[in-house]
Formats: structure tokens, C-alpha cells, sequence
């Protein structure tokens, strides 16, 4: 016999739709037990109860009151940033046991990039799944990082200004404290910076990333490889990940350094990598990747776990 196990989304809006569709078409050992919103008339509460899938539009008090809340194994939350940390107090207090997947940069569990450091995190109760630009660049850091001490890295996430809702709006703040500190803490830089740009462009553009590490001098052929190797691991996942071009590199002498704020300066390799995001076009338009790439990382984080608390398909 299968042994899925329930999970629940938190947060009824473009996010939270995708993952819900997601769930019910790709996932192995994962089932739809609820969708939670606050609106009423949101189109994702709506498409859920098309589907067959319980919905409350009394946020996560609703979703403890429903009778498929005891069957919940996860929970899957797209709200703010704000409101995940009440939402994980409250049902915390309910259900100790229960697992949240966070897709806001809140962070109150640890960064959680499913190439780079999912197995380490397997038992957590709460994980983040940082940032778009987070997922989509960290394992490009890290990539360097396998074979170089990197010094410092930077991130520019751009993305179609169509694909942010007010959801991300709200949350540019934490956007780029979030992304810039899980680059340390993940990829393995010593100093993080990230930067979102929403493109206004009609038609809109995709998902695009540039990714600049400042590195010590090493062999550029071992740092394209790892950084090859990575990008084809994100694609396991997140089928419309890919490198634009090849890894470019330029040598900075010690005669002529660069001078990084913050770190002083710099002499070494510096690696380029330029990236793409397409979506999958599941609920959202694939420009949006970067809500793909959110819901896809979060998908492959619980079925992972789920798989590690002896689920089956």
C-alpha cells in the first residue's frame, strides 16, 4: 500500500495555487490535504474546492478546526514574512510535531537550498526556503565554493514585474537581507549581496540572474565543471533552470585589485555566471519563474522529508 503523507498551504494567492498544483500532478509522497486562505472569493481557494481539496478562508485557526487537520503531516506556508511567524507560534502550539516548509523570508528555521544542504535538514521542524533569487543563485556559490575559497559574492535577481504580487512587494526588504545572509551562511561566501530588479518590460521578460563570485586564483576548468554539475542538479527539480552561457572568468592581479566595501582588497578570480528561470506554466505564466523556482524547491524539500518519515508512493 502507498503511505502519502497530508500537507496543508497556507495562503490561497499565485504561490500558494501553483504548489497546490504541483503537489497534486508531480508529487510521489505527498498529498493534498488542505488549502487555507483569509479571502473568500480568492481564485485559489476556489480552484481548490473545485479539485476536491478542503479549503478554509479562516487562515490557520480555520485549518486547525477542519477535520483533515489531524491527518497533516506539512505545512506549506506562502504567506509575508509577518504573518508566517504568527502562523508558526500558532500551530506550533496545536500540533508540536508538525512540519512547516516556509516560503517567506521570515527564517525563523534554517536556510534550506534542496542541492546544497537539504540533507543536513531533514529532521527541522521549520525550514526557509530563502528567497527566489536565493534558490536560483546560492547553488551557483556554493558550486564555486566546492573547489575555491570564495571572498564575496554578488546576486542581481530580475524578474518580470507582473510575476511580483503584493505578497513580494511587501517582503523586498527582507528579500535582500535574507538572500545576502543565506549566501554566507549556504553558499560559503564570506560576504553576501543580493539585489531584486522587476523589470516593467511588456511583454514581460523571464527570470534572469547574474551571479558575480569574487574567488582565490584556482583552476577555472574545476570551477566550470562544479558549476555545470550544479546547474544540472537544480534542473532535476526545476526543469527550466539553465545556464544562458558559459561560465565567463577574468583574473584579477594583485597589481591592479579590486576594492570591495566592506572586505578591502581583492585579488583572485572572478567567475560570472548568467542565468535563466522559465516556468513551468503549471498555474503561472512560465516568464514567472521565479514563483517556479519557490514552489518547485519547496516541493522537492517535503517530498524528500516525507520520504525520510517512511513514506511510499
Amino acid at each position: 500500500m502507498s503511505r502519502k503523507l497530508k500537507v496543508a498551504i497556507v495562503g490561497s494567492g499565485n504561490i500558494g495555487t501553483d504548489l497546490m498544483i504541483k503537489v497534486m500532478r508531480n508529487a510521489k509522497y505527498l498529498e493534498m490535504g488542505a488549502m487555507v486562505g483569509i479571502d473568500a472569493n480568492s481564485d485559489g481557494l476556489a480552484r481548490a474546492a473545485r479539485l476536491g481539496v478542503a479549503t478554509t478562508h479562516e487562515g490557520v485557526e480555520g485549518l486547525t478546526r477542519l477535520p483533515v487537520f489531524a491527518d497533516i503531516d506539512f505545512v506549506f506556508d506562502a504567506t509575508s514574512a509577518g504573518a508566517h511567524v504568527k502562523n508558526d507560534a500558532f500551530l506550533r502550539s496545536v500540533k508540536p510535531g508538525i512540519r512547516l516548509i516556509d516560503l517567506t523570508p521570515a527564517a525563523i528555521g534554517p536556510y534550506c537550498v534542496p542541492v546544497v544542504n537539504l540533507e543536513q535538514n531533514l529532521a527541522q521542524l521549520n525550514v526557509n526556503m530563502v528567497t527566489c533569487g536565493g534558490q536560483a543563485t546560492i547553488p551557483m556559490v556554493a558550486a564555486v565554493s566546492q573547489v575555491a575559497k570564495v571572498h564575496y559574492a554578488e546576486i542581481i535577481a530580475s524578474i518580470a514585474s507582473k510575476s511580483a504580487g503584493p505578497g513580494t512587494r511587501a517582503n523586498i526588504d527582507e528579500f535582500t537581507e535574507t538572500t545576502s545572509k543565506a549566501i554566507e551562511v549556504i553558499g560559503g561566501a564570506a560576504k553576501g549581496k543580493a539585489i531584486i530588479v522587476m523589470n516593467p518590460a511588456e511583454p514581460p521578460l523571464m527570470m534572469r540572474d547574474t551571479v558575480f563570485v569574487l574567488s582565490e586564483a584556482v583552476d577555472q576548468a574545476k570551477v566550470e565543471a562544479s558549476v555545470e554539475a550544479m546547474a544540472a542538479a537544480v534542473q532535476a527539480y526545476v526543469p527550466g533552470y539553465r545556464l544562458k552561457q558559459r561560465v565567463q572568468f577574468d583574473v584579477i592581479p594583485e597589481s591592479a585589485p579590486l576594492n570591495i566595501p566592506g572586505h578591502g582588497r581583492f585579488s583572485g578570480l572572478k567567475t560570472s555566471i548568467f542565468l535563466e528561470v522559465e516556468g513551468a506554466a503549471h498555474y503561472l505564466p512560465a516568464y514567472a519563474g521565479n514563483l517556479d523556482i519557490m514552489t518547485s524547491a519547496a516541493l522537492a524539500t517535503a517530498e524528500r522529508m516525507a520520504l525520510s518519515m517512511g513514506a511510499s508512493a
